[in-house]
């Protein structure tokens, strides 16, 4: 009983290290040593039913990789349990999700939930926030609007809402819908003259998933139906969910009236995962997609993660190549033969891609030398204007240069908000309409970048 003691230690020690203070207070803290030890299972003691089944939901998938990683003698699985269940015997071999369907009622995916929702800095607060609203629907932020770039996890948080709410409740109406087919659908039930059917569907709902609002861009009758609809959610606590690839106050060709809406809940984002992070998501892909492959090293892990850094589905997906590479050709998964598995989709993104991570790090380092500073107090939090000035310069070439999110450019400067960015990018711009030594300094910026990528 005491190495098991001793794994479940340990593990603890990771999941400290892994979830926020708060989560692991409530859940993990007032938890019990190794109570029972059957049939290949380890059964910990929970104080109350709300965090065996939480527990049991959210997290042990976790637990169980970390302790297949920690101890190696044989395959063991930790279940947690209250008292009564174990006075009475029972076999306690669930609850686990059952899978085997992967669409679930109202368009909802079963494999998109929190368990598998890899957390780090890029995103902590939005996953957080995103298991309140879950757990309290209708009443912790209404609306709750999560925004981002492509391919950094929206659409996973936001199924994982919806799927948490389900699981608590079966008779849950839920549905998730892209914006650009709930235009369609809205302009065919028009088409056909069947909006009673339409109202039906959506009006009784308990949670509206929506994805990617952006698109309802110059549609205004859906947006005033849209309109209509989310009013009548909201005014009944029913939970309305957002994704966008960008806030609510930078969506163009949107009803005020509607963006505001958005504005008066919640708005999270998610940003760029660092390194740590990236490969934090290819480890768990891992885990849960090729669970035979454990010879894969971190330095592999690491160099895919280097060169897909911006989209966690290309990252993914660069990962499988790697392994279909590998196991078809017979051969061993080093650094070596991920270069060879994905020499063409590296080669295209250095020549499509026209930011690159040397492209800004040439942009910094120009600016720094302009101005005398170092590259460290460029992006660091001092505030004079000795350094806020060169700061904004640097980020106001790099919006006109490549045109990416504020929030990328942000992530670009130790982590600043898509805000500031956007604020430091339009006070340079309305400078240079009347300040002839800043549009001097610029244009000598711009000819020594030029010259350094020659």
């Amino acid at each position: 009983m005491k190495e098991f003691d001793a794994l479940w230690q340990g593990i603890l020690d990771s999941l400290r290290s892994s979830y926020s203070d708060e989560i692991y207070e409530d859940l993990f803290e007032p938890l019990s040593s190794v109570k029972k030890v059957s049939g290949g299972y380890i059964y910990i003691i929970a104080p109350s039913t709300f965090v065996k089944e939480r527990i049991n939901r959210l997290y042990l998938t976790r637990i169980n990789t970390l302790a297949e990683e920690m101890y190696k003698k044989e395959l063991v699985r930790f279940k947690f349990v209250v008292a009564q269940d174990l006075a009475g015997e029972e076999a306690l071999v669930g609850p686990e999700k059952n899978l085997d369907k992967k669409y679930r009622t109202g368009n909802l995916i079963a494999t998109l939930n929190f368990d598998n929702f890899v957390v780090g800095k890029s995103n902590r607060f939005a996953f957080q926030m995103a298991l309140k609203v879950a757990d309290q629907p209708g009443s912790v932020a209404n609306p709750f609007y999560i925004f981002g770039d492509v391919g950094l996890g929206k659409t996973h948080l936001m199924q994982a809402i919806g799927n948490y709410i389900l699981d608590n409740d079966i008779n849950q109406k839920i549905i998730y819908v892209k914006a650009s087919d709930f235009i369609e659908e809205f302009a065919d039930q028009i088409k056909k003259d069947q909006m009673d059917t339409f109202n039906e569907k959506y009006r009784e709902l308990d949670c509206l998933l929506i994805d990617d609002i952006q698109m309802l861009s110059g549609a205004p009758k859906t947006q005033m139906e849209f309109f209509r609809l989310f009013d009548l959610l909201t005014q009944q606590n029913k939970q309305i969910v957002v994704t966008s690839d960008k806030p609510a106050s930078e969506l163009k060709n949107i009803m005020s009236r509607l963006s505001s809406r958005f504005e008066q809940g919640l708005m999270v984002d998610i940003g760029i995962p660092d390194l740590e992070h990236r490969v934090e998501i290819l480890r768990k892909k891992l885990s849960t997609e090729a669970p035979d492959v454990m010879d894969i090293s971190s330095q592999v892990l690491e160099f895919i993660a280097s060169y897909f850094s911006t989209n966690v589905r290309e990252l993914e997906g660069a990962l499988k190549r790697v392994l279909f590479y590998c196991v078809t050709n017979n051969i061993e998964i080093t650094v070596d033969t991920a270069a060879e598995a994905l020499d063409t989709l590296i080669k295209t993104r250095k020549k499509t891609e026209s930011l690159t991570e040397n492209n800004y790090d040439r942009i910094q380092s120009v600016v720094s030398d302009y101005y005398s500073i170092t590259v460290h107090d460029l992006i660091g939090k001092r505030r004079n204007a000795k350094f806020t000035l060169p700061r904004h310069i640097a980020m106001y070439i790099i919006k006109n240069k490549y045109n990416i999110s504020y929030q990328t450019i942000g992530s670009l400067f130790g982590g600043r908000d898509h805000s500031t960015v956007l604020a430091a990018c339009e006070k340079i711009e309305n400078d240079l309409k009347h300040n002839k030594e800043l549009k001097y300094a610029i244009e000598n910026i711009l000819k020594k970048i030029d010259k350094t990528s020659n």
